[in-house]
């Protein structure tokens, strides 16, 4: 009986690593309403609503445009020099919808998977402009920057293997490493966010008026919910539930860990104060940065990036002041600075008891460091010239900026009709009035 067993066949799609994707997939959905608290709260009172707006609007719209074309042009079959995917072989899913009896799970569910990360990019993006961005410019926008942006840089670095596909230039012919969006997601969406902010300037009294999170409850419980959706942006890339997902799993735990502690030592040295903000900053840091290398360090090595991604990056988001752009939410501080952190040090850290090459600290040389170098620096310039185009062709044909009168007043109030908090019901005030823009 036992040698019967042995030489029985296991079915092709695998129940574990069918549901682990499932419960992935749901746990990156989750993250969307985690950021929009983490984002809400961040932004003075008045745009509060607005904020988490454009991140449910950047959801709905971008997994429509991802079932319409964008799943096709990132993992479509290669049309040449690694730079797009074929955008009708997937188009509508099409071909996607009979069982695919050599696939361990099912198509459908990874092209959702892969659209939710595109759905967290673009809300990430949605940072770096709050308090000042009209609402129905802002969903084009999301529809335009995913085929244009986030879908070309998606194609380059992951690497799907799928029948006759060739995957991109970044994961087949340079060689770079990224598990789990390091360059498509975190670099891509603060290079996006420094070129939106630059197009749209500076907020209606930047550099003169305190602009500081207006509710530190809502900021503390979003990073919570992203902390807890990271387990299955980072482990569910694994696309198993196997011995890899495990590892990713630990390193993503560690890393905000590390990340968390060493933005609060910088506070605490630099401020004389560790703050709730700092915390929830550094989780994400330390999260952003183990995201493209978390299947290529030990646990040791995620402590390291997360320390090197909390210390670095609490230095850098005063870097707006010091340059005078307005990042609103820190996107450039954090998610540039930090996705870069995380990707070069694959060239130091990585470890071929975890992934498949060794990193220089490790005795690999200086390879892998130069071709994470290179995908790093394409992602920066391709996103941030592609988005500062698109935004200035926004902002000068349909308007990407709301009037400076709407911005003081409070784009809640204007665009939505709306205020997070209505004051003047409890004090049996007239609610004021006034037009709306959008």
């Amino acid at each position: 009986m036992p040698d019967l067993l042995l030489v029985t066949a296991a079915p092709a799609t695998a129940a574990g690593d069918t549901a682990w994707l499932l419960a992935a997939a749901a746990l990156v959905l989750l993250m969307a309403p985690g950021l929009a608290f983490f984002y809400g709260g961040m932004v003075r009172s008045k745009s509060v609503l607005n904020m988490m707006m454009m991140v449910f609007g950047a959801l709905a719209v971008v997994m429509v445009v991802w079932v319409l074309v964008g799943y096709s042009l990132a993992f479509g079959d290669d049309l040449g020099g690694g730079l797009v995917g074929d955008p009708s072989q997937y188009a509508g899913f099409r071909g996607m919808l009979e069982p695919d009896p050599e696939a361990s799970y099912p198509i459908p569910l990874f092209a959702a998977f892969q659209g939710l990360f595109a759905v967290i990019t673009v809300g990430l993006v949605a940072g770096a402009i709050a308090d000042r961005t009209r609402f129905g410019t802002w969903l084009l926008f999301a529809a335009l920057w995913t085929v244009l942006v986030y879908a070309p840089v998606a194609h380059w670095i992951f690497d799907f293997s799928s029948g006759d596909h060739v995957g991109g230039w970044m994961a087949n012919e340079l060689g770079a490493l990224d598990f789990a969006g390091g360059t498509a997601v975190e670099i891509n969406s603060g290079a996006a966010g420094l070129a939106a902010a630059l197009v749209l300037g500076r907020r209606v009294g930047f550099g003169r008026e305190p602009m500081k999170p207006h509710n530190l409850t809502l900021v503390m419980v979003g990073a919570g919910l992203l902390w807890f959706g990271w387990f299955g942006f980072n482990a569910g890339s694994a696309l198993a539930a196997d011995h890899t997902a495990a590892i990713v799993f630990v390193n993503t735990l560690l890393a905000g860990c590390t990340g968390l502690l060493a933005w609060l030592a910088v506070e605490r040295f630099r401020d004389g104060h560790a703050t709730s903000f700092g915390a929830a900053s550094g989780v994400v840091a330390g999260l952003v940065a183990i995201t493209p290398s978390c299947g290529a360090v030990t646990p040791i090595g995620a402590m390291l990036v997360g320390l090197a991604a909390g210390s670095v990056c609490a230095l850098a988001v005063g870097l707006k002041h010091t340059l005078r752009y307005d990042d609103s939410l820190d996107v450039v501080g954090v998610h540039l600075v930090g996705g870069l952190v995380g990707t070069i040090l694959i060239g130091l850290l990585a470890s071929s008891s975890v992934g498949a090459v060794d990193g220089l600290l490790y005795g690999g040389g200086v390879d892998q460091l130069g071709k994470q170098l290179v995908a790093a620096g394409a992602t920066l310039v391709y996103s941030f010239t592609m988005t500062a185009v698109l935004a200035w062709v926004l902002d000068r044909t349909v308007g990407f900026r709301v009037d400076p009168e709407h911005e003081v007043a409070g784009v809640d109030l204007v665009i939505h009709a709306e205020t997070a908090y209505d004051l003047h019901s409890a004090t049996g005030g007239a609610r004021p009035h006034v037009a709306g823009q959008g």
